[in-house]
């Protein structure tokens, strides 16, 4: 009995497959002479429950390649396909086929399916956007940082940690009240609660200016 062809077998989503994978688990990843997965049949049918099978159970690369360097998302037919393998599977939509074109300007070149282009379209644009906005964030908190004010002359400042009892008593209650307030904020480590420290610290430090500073801010 000849074994059964299972790229046949996944473009038909036949009920012989799954059978055929448990008994054999390396078919799963299994290519034909042109690099054509059972993953690209799944995409290019719509067969979701099997992409899903396939990659989370089976463990196939969601990025799998054909000869042309193309992967399942390049032969994606359906929106709601293109998305699966997105937002639920998470293939990477940057990636380029040999002639150097991504699946979103491959798909709108043949025109076929053009909603399809359409939505990596947005998908490409949402990227870029995020991309944008964290660099944006990132470049305002450098500049934050680089603008405080230097600290004056013959002061230094040790940040580390210490108990209550080694807590100076003099200590200014509302200094205190703020500092114990930033150190149980979650985000303390983080850059956020560091740039407030160094501001709470360089505030308490203003304080003493004009006195005669002899000793080191600890």
């Amino acid at each position: 009995m000849s074994t059964p062809n299972v790229f046949i077998l996944a473009s038909d989503n036949s009920p012989q497959l799954l059978p055929l994978l448990r008994s054999k688990p390396s078919i799963a990843s299994s290519q034909d002479e042109h690099g054509y997965s059972l993953l690209h049949a799944a995409a290019s049918y719509n067969h979701h429950d099997l992409l899903r099978t396939l990659i989370r159970d089976y463990h196939v690369d969601v990025n799998i390649k054909d000869e042309d360097g193309e992967t399942p998302l390049f032969v994606t037919e359906t929106v709601d396909t293109a998305k699966l393998l997105i937002e639920e599977l998470n293939c990477d939509t940057s990636l380029q086929n040999d002639e150097g074109s991504t699946a979103e300007e491959k798909i709108r070149t043949e025109g076929e399916f053009v909603t399809v282009a359409d939505y990596l379209k947005t998908v490409r644009t949402r990227t870029t956007n995020d991309s944008s906005t964290t660099d944006e964030s990132n470049r305002t908190g450098r500049q934050e940082e680089e603008s405080l004010p230097p600290l004056p002359p013959n002061v230094t400042v040790n940040m580390g940690t210490t108990t209550e009892d080694e807590v100076p008593e003099d200590v200014d209650p509302a200094f205190r009240a703020r500092i114990e307030e930033l150190a149980s904020r979650e985000d303390f480590q983080g850059e956020e609660g560091q740039k407030q420290l160094r501001e709470l610290v360089t505030d308490a430090v203003r304080g003493v200016e004009g006195r005669d500073v002899r000793r080191r801010v600890e």
